[in-house]
């Protein structure tokens, strides 16, 4: 499970960072991404393994969605179908801060 997760949030990363670095969609994808690690903050907390936020990943798509929608203005909710990306990409950069992550 924890590798499988891991390969989607490196493809996330890799998707968001395919967009450029200060384009108007690049920008509103960070925004996302951003609400979605505040979140994960609340979820998981500060102090966590990979293997536990994999088990939040695990199901994270319903709320992920809903913080996404919170977080995108009505105009522009055709960013919405970006909701799995911003899902892997944020999942990967928390990840980060795991007490056991590697590269």
């Amino acid at each position: 499970m924890l590798d499988t997760a891991r390969h989607q949030w490196d493809e996330g990363r890799r998707r968001l960072e395919s967009e450029g670095e200060d384009t108007a969609r690049s920008r509103h994808l960070l925004v996302l991404v951003d609400a979605v690690r505040d979140e994960l903050r609340r979820r998981v907390g500060q102090t966590f393994t990979l293997a536990e936020l994999a088990r939040t990943y695990d199901g994270s798509e319903d709320w992920v969605r809903d913080v996404v929608v919170r977080s995108t203005p009505p105009r522009a909710r055709a960013g919405i179908r970006d909701a799995a990306l911003v899902q892997d990409a944020a999942f990967a950069l928390y990840a980060r801060g795991a007490s056991d992550y590697a590269p």
